[in-house]
Parts: structure tokens; C-alpha cells; sequence
């Protein structure tokens, strides 16, 4: 399964995060999306993005100032 990329590099807070939302309403359940950031407020951004919603942040990385962040899309929870 390939995870599609968002490159938010250069985006200030909350821009990474309310993209990374817009691109994870259009994807299935357990598909994957990596988000390239810049903006160091990101880190904690998306740990609440994840914690809030039930997506899983499945992976983090800071290289030299350059973050990534791999979420996992969770499964919709179906209607009553």
C-alpha cells in the first residue's frame, strides 16, 4: 500500500495540520499519509490532531529541522 505525501515545509501552524485533515477525509480506512513540515509547533500539533480524532501517528522523524510525520487514517466509525 503506497501512503500518499503532503509537503507543508515552509507552512506555519495550523496550515500542516488543517491540510493533513482535508487529504485524510478523502482516504480510505488504514491508508497511510506522510506530512513534511518545517514549522516546530507541528510536533505537538499533531499529536492533538491524532489523539483528537483516532488517527494514528505511526511515525516522526526530525532531520536537521526537516519533521515528517506518518498518520495512519482511521477506520469511520459507521452510523447508528
Amino acid at each position: 500500500m503506497n501512503e500518499a505525501v503532503l509537503d507543508a515545509r515552509g507552512l506555519g501552524c495550523p496550515l500542516p495540520v488543517l491540510k493533513a485533515n482535508r487529504l485524510l477525509r478523502g482516504m480510505q480506512a488504514g491508508e497511510k499519509l506522510r506530512v513534511l513540515a518545517t514549522d516546530r509547533s507541528s510536533i505537538v500539533d499533531f499529536q492533538v490532531f491524532c489523539r483528537e480524532t483516532g488517527h494514528a501517528l505511526v511515525a516522526f522523524s526530525d532531520e536537521n529541522g526537516s519533521l515528517s510525520f506518518t498518520i495512519r487514517r482511521r477506520a469511520d466509525i459507521p452510523s447508528p
